[in-house]
């Protein structure tokens, strides 16, 4: 049974996007670590083909650097200096700070998971500094935008049900805080007429409860009677036109062509509506623990970043009205 789960995650590993060549037993390994990744992390599928692609790149580096497929005797033999190289590429290639780190993060993923798994082992990328970031702070709209957003992007559709539907997971975002993974992972059980909280899946399969408000039930209620697809009790409540499930870029191009309308920046996305939501029970006199566990955030330093859009937020209103700051 081994050997049969051996070469059915290889199989898995030599069927992802992007794969470079590599030799049998590291393929058995890559194979392995997305198995993990799907069944110990629960890592959600567009994550986790945010990891692959991070890490098939470096491999993909590694094999042109090296002048052959990428081997575990070779990724034992990387030195800090190779590591370092596929930085200074990946920033040469373009790449913000932010990308590099997220890819050096999952390369150190990896390389932890197969020393703990007795795979292969190298300390030597243990010696790399991830790239110094950007402090970056949320983009929340307005409430008035928010609101502004959901009417244009049920008017803008070409049939009313879909108008329904981006009206509903827009006014879901902003009205409970989701994630964009989170709201497309919801089904149609988990709503009903009298519906006033929701157990959400969130990342690393941690889950929480979040209230939900009639207008977020309502915006629902509309879509799912419009629907002209069956939404069966455990099938993605958002659907595509084709009635498959809603795929986040589909969501994230009604929001351009909101937005667009509207005149607002590029930072309003469907994300920025969490933001918002923060953001906007902050400045309601929110709680930051309340507010940390209704965004599932595993840490109350991510969620802290909300006071300071609140604080200048705050000061541009005095800099604006006080007479003395004029």
């Amino acid at each position: 049974m081994a050997g049969t789960s051996g070469i059915k995650a290889a199989d898995k590993a030599n069927a992802a996007p992007g794969l470079p060549v590599v030799d049998s037993r590291l393929a058995l390994i890559l194979g392995d670590w997305v198995q993990w990744l799907e069944d110990e992390r629960r890592v959600a599928a567009h994550t986790l083909d945010g990891y692959r692609r991070d890490l098939f790149g470096f491999l993909t580096f590694i094999a042109g650097h090296q002048g052959e497929p990428p081997t575990p005797a070779i990724l034992e033999s990387l030195r800090p200096a190779d590591f370092r190289a596929w930085l200074a590429k990946r920033a040469g290639d373009g790449l913000k700070r932010t990308s590099i780190a997220r890819a050096l993060s999952v390369v150190r993923n990896f390389f932890r998971w197969c020393e703990r798994n007795d795979r292969l082992t190298n300390q030597a990328i243990q010696s790399v500094r991830t790239p110094r970031l950007p402090h970056a702070v949320p983009r929340p709209l307005s409430p008035a935008d928010a609101r502004d957003v959901i009417d244009v992007a049920q008017d803008i559709a070409d049939e009313p049900w879909v108008g329904l539907r981006d009206a509903a997971l827009f006014t879901l975002l902003y009205g409970c805080g989701l994630r964009i993974s989170e709201a497309l992972g919801l089904t149609p059980g988990q709503f009903g007429d009298a519906t006033d909280s929701l157990l959400v899946d969130g990342k690393g399969g941690k889950q929480r409860m979040v209230p939900v408000l009639p207008v977020v039930r309502e915006a629902i209620g509309a879509y799912a009677r419009a629907c002209p697809h069956r939404l069966a009790a455990g099938q993605a409540l958002f659907r595509g036109v084709r009635g498959g499930r809603l795929n986040p870029g589909v969501a994230q191009r009604r929001m351009r062509m909101a937005r667009a309308m509207l005149g607002l920046p590029d930072t309003a996305t469907p994300h920025a509506l969490r933001h918002s939501f923060a953001t906007h029970l902050l400045a309601g006199g929110g709680d930051l623990r309340s507010i940390q566990e209704l965004l599932g955030h595993a840490s109350i330093s991510a969620t802290q970043r909300y006071t300071e859009v609140e604080t200048d937020r705050l000061m541009a209103e005095y800099r604006a009205t006080h007479p003395r700051a004029r």
